[in-house]
């Protein structure tokens, strides 16, 4: 998993509330499980008319939005069904990090299990991160996930909580996968001494 240390880049305000997982991938793209190529199909109900053209109105369809990194977005955001899809889908596409007041637990789960960083902010921090994404292409966001700090393009920063845990995982690129194999060498050690003491096994 790629490491989360420093983000910079263009925030896309997103002022919908209850974004389910639906309307993050719908269910016609969950028949692969690879984590590559859903980015075409994020939010594509809204991204895309019905002939498949661009619909001008969706924000990341919109010029300063389209290499968009961050996401701010209404309460509630990944409610829904609990398809992991949904953070493979933003990831793809090039989004690290969702800020929001709340998030549905799965979802929640999910993205720091993918190595993107979902942010929890109050009603306030949020109005004042609308009004830096608004900006279009001038609204550039940096997270520092060491310091826990957000800051805006005028020099202005924004403290958010994280567990320690998935904080140390985000930040050394540690999935699942990743957290088993620090534990190699015990791993190796117990296999060794069961073939010792229990050979027909």
């Amino acid at each position: 998993m790629e490491k989360f240390t420093t983000l910079e880049g263009v925030a896309a305000p997103l002022k919908i509330v209850n974004v389910d997982t639906d309307m993050i991938i719908p269910k016609q793209y969950l028949k692969t499980i690879k984590r590559t190529g859903l980015g075409t199909g994020l939010f594509s109900e809204m991204r895309y008319k019905e002939d498949g053209s661009d619909n001008p109105d969706f924000v990341l369809n919109q010029p300063a939005y389209r290499n968009a990194k961050i996401i701010v977005a209404g309460d509630n955001f990944g409610c829904g069904s609990s398809r992991e899809h949904a953070p493979w889908a933003l990831l793809d596409f090039g989004i690290r990090c969702v800020i929001s007041t709340s998030f549905a637990d799965i979802f929640y789960n999910n993205c720091f299990k993918n190595g993107i960083l979902p942010i929890v902010v109050s009603k306030d921090d949020l109005d004042k991160l609308f009004d830096d994404a608004d900006r279009g292409a001038n609204a550039t966001l940096t997270i520092d996930l060491a310091a826990q700090e957000i800051r805006g393009p005028d020099g202005g920063t924004v403290k958010f909580e994280i567990d320690p845990f998935r904080k140390r995982c985000l930040l050394e690129g540690l999935d699942d996968i990743g957290l088993t194999l620090e534990k190699g060498t015990q791993i190796d050690t117990y296999e060794g001494e069961k073939k010792t003491e229990q050979p027909w096994l």
